[in-house]
């Protein structure tokens, strides 16, 4: 019994250090010179609310936390449209939470292409109803969408990229640390 609640805080330990990381990967990614919408965000996002959310529901706001620390310095803009680029991450935390259960490489995968879609869908929406970008006809709104194909390449592309390395990495690093467990234990003769 001493030895699982032992591993349950090392995961635990492990977990907090890598949401931290990533966290900082988060904020980090903005600054970095990139293509637009290019960034860790979203991945984070997917993350939080898989490993995250379901023991601690607060997490699937980090990714909001993390936008704000990082428009601090950036920059705000209009606020209506702030409000749905951040739900829009807020929906990425919410997929990772309905996957959590059934988490593999694919449904992580399919959970990165539904986040993008959401985010395009729903910013590009929000900038042709908001604004005076676009006239407000059936034709701006396909305007609107025509126009931020590009974005939604390098936001699904981002998103797949840095999913990868956060899900990835996660993962490789559970098992090794079960394996260093599994390791530590035979060498003290705890384990025939």
């Amino acid at each position: 019994m001493k030895a699982q609640i032992s591993k349950l805080k090392s995961q635990n330990f492990f977990l907090f250090l890598f949401a931290l990381i990533a966290f900082l990967l988060a904020i980090a990614g903005r600054f970095m010179p990139h293509l637009p919408n290019f960034t860790p965000v979203g991945a984070f996002a997917l993350f939080a609310g898989v490993y995250l959310a379901r023991k601690y529901w607060w997490a699937m706001g980090l990714p909001l936390a993390a936008m704000f620390l990082s428009d601090l310095f950036i920059g705000f803009y209009d606020w209506k449209l702030m409000a749905v680029v951040y739900a829009s991450f807020l929906g990425y935390s919410a997929i990772g939470f309905v996957v959590s259960k059934r988490k593999n490489p694919a449904t992580i995968v399919l959970a990165s292409i539904c986040g993008a879609f959401l985010f395009y869908l729903t910013t590009n929406f929000a900038v042709w109803a908001l604004s005076s970008y676009y006239p407000h006809t059936l034709g701006g709104l396909m305007l609107s969408y025509t126009l931020a194909l590009p974005f939604f390449r390098a936001t699904l592309l981002g998103d797949l990229f840095f999913a990868g390395i956060l899900f990835g990495a996660y993962e490789l690093g559970i098992l090794w640390s079960g394996r260093a467990e599994l390791n530590r234990r035979h060498y003290l003769g705890k384990v025939a």
